[in-house]
């Protein structure tokens, strides 16, 4: 709108009272509008006024026609732009807790029966992505639940209390709940629930004890049947989303996948299969944004990625893309469609309603044809139905609209020559490919920020690859990430820095730095400070940049600076669960800020070496893990096959130990009588054996071994040398061992011997160390406890073989001597019964009777007992044979 003189035009002489503002007030004159159109709809103006009256030019007008199409492509760009970046977060999201998934499936897999390891594992990945402090595992048992897990800095008092307690939780705490209901339960302040104002043992020691503001629960559940549960809190209020909430519920479902030991490989070999098709739509992915990124203006060889890729992917046969102008289809690409019926290629199609062309038209959602041969549009004989079915093949398609703020503007379809429909998750990759696909299509000034985008994805990409292909090697990884960040967010050198053991930060990583810089820096310990941006970063927990170090008042490493000519620095903390285990830094030769961008993607690089970091220290955890389970495996093999051979078995733990424990020396003491002697023992001296063998340990502190009896607990001095109370000096110096770990080998509590590893350095054994050792040392117990289990049991046996010999003999002379008298008596009153008339006892026959009954009686019973004592014995039965008179 262009208006030569306003004080002659209409709303002037109307008196409006914005034109009146504008002459009178701004003192305006002439006035030039130009919208601002996106495909004929109004998205803003712009306006240009003169205090004199002098019309714009034709040319002018034109020029600022231009600005307002430029103003239009700059705010579409910004539009698409941060549709890319939503979408690269979603990618990340999603590679993250695929990640997270794919470590605890490396703890299942090497862990089989272990489920300590990957509840820990589940924990520590549940409560970093979802943003918790703290996490337990609970299993069933009986009505109550058990912790069997715990993570995070849990207090020692709520650790034990969990450990040792079988809990039996309120109906209206959210463990309570989440059984009765069978759903996650979230308190989104414990403190105000019910439970803990009921006074709820569970909900009083979580606020008391742990200071736990918000918590959810979720319930382990195999067929409906409760067998666990997930928890994770947090100490500020803050309720869990439902995304969260669903992840921790991923996390449950993994765990009842981990105590089910039958479906575990399975559901491996799946967690496998979708990384391994996560990286190949990623691999996909880069190759299509390539594509876009070499060729500016030319939609073609995008559109050719992107339907090899889908189809490939996808396993299709073949696949288009058609471009669609409010009324026609025109095919735009092909790839691999059948001879026959490639030549449809740029042909203009206006579909059947009923078709999937056009069922999409309408619906603009995606259409999935199971077989196209059963069509209305294909029985009825329409043209480029029967075309797609007869000339190519096609059988089972799927058809994806390409949306442009809900206006349809194409769609690609890939098919097959069989019936066999497409998974829900190929096709959500075609419709990825779509919105791909739509980006492509876009204005082609976009081109200098899809490059930017690209540049950090194949950075990222190269990253990954290199921590996937370099688990244990944590140096090539970082030296990646500092050359990739170095080059995507022009610097000219930068460096990741990491503590050592007193706390210092030093070098890591490197790229550009000259050797005189690095020894420099090597000399200078940085701690959290403003002294240096390393500190700086520590300090405050963020990134943050430094625009001139050469003037930065606070800025002390002077020496640095100039060895290094760095002006503009910038770092970024490398944090873990909140707390620092390094930081990323970059600087410039010039004075030139960072931009907003490049400190964020900085940022991104340093959650990148954490990752890294973390991933190679759980790795190598795991090995160390692996290597304890194969060693205790190995002693299990021997103590199952040498079980009687106590030597061998006391022999393999000692050279065991030793071993994964990185000693070099190690013994056992055991009992003999009253005293303790050396039983076995490796990488010592003959001559410090010979000194030792008869020397008698006895329980006092003078010795590593007799301070373990005495206290009846592990004994780790890091330097008997340097260790008051050690007195046995003519054994150290023959040993010549200077670090000694002591952990006595207990029975019912009372000590049978100590298990003692010895270095010949100072170097302190670490925790995991000395729990190893004390899983030996109890391995050692048993081990002596049942050979002294079978002595005892094979001289039961003797005193029982004896006793049996005994008792045979007396049952044997027993029967005799009882029997011989009864045929005597069974025999006389059979003859005084037959015989009464002739020797005169007719009156006493029933007396005679009685006794004779009696004793025959009492002689089947005394001639059974032999005959019961063998068949007791296991011999052949014996036949009863009545008694015949005499």
């Amino acid at each position: 709108m262009h208006i030569p003189d306003l004080t002659v035009d209409e709303a002037y002489r109307d008196r409006d009272p914005r034109m009146i503002a504008l002459v009178d007030s701004g003192g305006a004159r002439s006035l030039l509008t130009v919208p601002m159109l996106k495909e004929r709809q109004l998205v803003g103006a712009i306006a240009l006024y003169r205090r004199e009256l002098r019309p714009f030019a034709a040319n002018q007008i034109e020029l600022v026609t231009n600005f307002a199409a430029q103003a239009v492509i700059a705010i579409e760009n910004t539009r698409l732009l941060n549709e890319l970046r939503q979408r690269t977060d979603d990618l990340s999201e999603a590679l993250e807790q695929q990640t997270a998934t794919s470590e605890v499936l490396r703890v299942i897999s090497s862990s089989p029966g272990e489920l300590e390891p990957v509840f820990e594992t589940m924990l520590a990945n549940a409560t970093r992505l979802c943003e918790a402090t703290y996490g337990t595992f609970w299993l069933s048992e009986g009505d109550g639940f058990r912790a069997v897990a715990l993570h995070g800095p849990v207090a020692a008092d709520y650790r034990e209390q969990l450990n040792v307690a079988l809990l039996r939780p309120g109906p209206e705490t959210p463990l309570g709940r989440a059984a009765r209901d069978r759903q996650p339960a979230q308190a989104a302040d414990l403190r105000e629930s019910h439970a803990y104002r009921d006074g709820d043992p569970l909900a009083v020691l979580g606020v008391n004890v742990m200071g736990i503001r918000t918590l959810v629960a979720v319930p382990m559940l195999k067929e409906n049947a409760m067998i666990g549960a997930i928890a994770i809190y947090r100490k500020e209020v803050r309720p869990f989303s439902q995304k969260q909430i669903e992840l921790l519920n991923n996390f449950a479902k993994q765990a009842v996948i981990a105590i089910e030991n039958t479906r575990l490989l399975n559901e491996l070999r799946q967690r496998t299969d979708d990384l391994s098709e996560a990286l190949e739509q990623q691999t996909a992915t880069s190759e299509v944004l390539s594509a876009i990124s070499s060729s500016p203006g030319e939609l073609e060889p995008v559109f050719e990625t992107m339907l090899a890729n889908a189809t490939r992917i996808c396993e299709a046969r073949f696949g288009n893309l058609l471009l669609y102008d409010g009324a026609a289809f025109r095919v735009a690409a092909m790839h691999a469609a059948p001879a026959a019926w490639a030549t449809q290629r740029g042909t203009v199609i206006r579909p059947d309603p009923r078709s999937t062309l056009g069922r999409v038209a309408r619906t603009k959602e995606v259409v999935h044809t199971h077989d196209l041969r059963t069509t209305e549009p294909y029985l009825e004989g329409n043209s480029a139905v029967r075309s797609l079915g007869d000339l190519a093949g096609a059988r089972t398609l799927v058809t994806v609209p390409l949306l442009k703020e809900n206006d349809l503007i194409g769609v690609i379809g890939i098919y097959r020559q069989e019936v066999l429909p497409f998974t829900d998750k190929q096709i959500e990759l075609v419709k990825n490919f779509a919105a791909q696909a739509v980006i492509a299509i876009e204005n082609t000034r976009l081109l200098n920020e899809l490059r930017e985008s690209l540049q950090q994805q194949t950075a990222t990409a190269d990253v990954l690859k290199v921590i996937s292909r370099s688990t244990f090697d944590l140096q090539g990884v970082l030296n990646t990430l500092v050359e990739s960040a170095v080059r995507l967010c022009e610097a000219d050198i930068g460096r990741i820095s990491r503590p050592n053991e007193e706390g210092f930060f030093h070098t890591q990583a490197d790229f550009g730095f000259s050797r005189e810089l690095k020894e420099e820096l090597e000399r200078t310990p940085l701690k959290a400070g403003r002294e240096s941006v390393t500190g700086r970063a520590l300090l405050e927990g963020t990134t943050v940049q430094i625009l001139d170090a050469q003037t930065d008042p606070d800025y002390k490493l002077t020496e640095a600076q100039k060895l290094g000519g760095y002006r503009t620095m910038i770092g970024a903390p490398l944090l873990r669960e909140g707390t620092p285990i390094g930081v990323f830094g970059l600087a410039r030769y010039s004075v030139r800020p960072f931009s907003d961008k490049q400190m964020e993607l900085l940022t991104t690089f340093a959650d990148q070496a954490v990752i890294a970091i973390e991933n190679t220290r759980l790795l190598n955890e795991l090995r160390e893990s692996l290597q304890q389970q194969t060693a205790t495996a190995d002693v299990l093999k021997v103590i199952s096959r040498s079980t009687f051979d106590l030597r061998s078995v006391l022999q393999t733990l000692v050279e065991s130990a030793a071993r994964l424990c990185e000693a070099d020396k190690a013994t056992i003491t055991r009992q003999k009588g009253e005293a303790f002697f050396p039983a076995e023992a490796h990488g010592f001296s003959p001559e410090f054996l010979e000194y030792v063998r008869t020397i008698p340990m006895v329980p006092e502190r003078g010795t590593i071994m007799g301070r373990a009896l005495l206290e009846g607990r592990i004994v780790h001095v890091p330097d008997v040398t340097a260790d008051p109370e050690y007195t046995w000096a003519e054994a150290q110096k023959l040993g010549g061992f200077r670090t000694a770990l002591g952990v006595p080998m207990l029975r019912d509590g009372v000590a049978i011997g100590v298990l003692a590893l010895a270095r010949s350095e100072v170097r302190p054994f670490t925790d995991k160390q000395i729990e190893l050792v004390t899983t030996f040392a109890d391995q050692a117990a048993i081990a002596i406890e049942n050979v002294r289990l079978f002595d005892e049991i094979q001289e039961k046996n003797r005193q029982l073989q004896q006793a049996s010999e005994h008792k045979s003999q007396f049952v044997s002379s027993m029967s005799h001597e009882l029997r011989t008298p009864l045929n005597a008596i069974i025999g006389l009153t059979e003859m005084m019964v037959k015989n009464a008339a002739r020797f005169g006892t007719e009156k006493a026959q029933e007396p005679l009777q009685r006794v004779n009954r009696a004793g025959t009686h009492l002689h089947l019973v005394i001639s059974g007992v032999p005959s019961l004592w063998v068949r007791k014995l296991g011999a052949i039965e014996v036949e009863h044979e009545k008694p015949k008179g005499r």
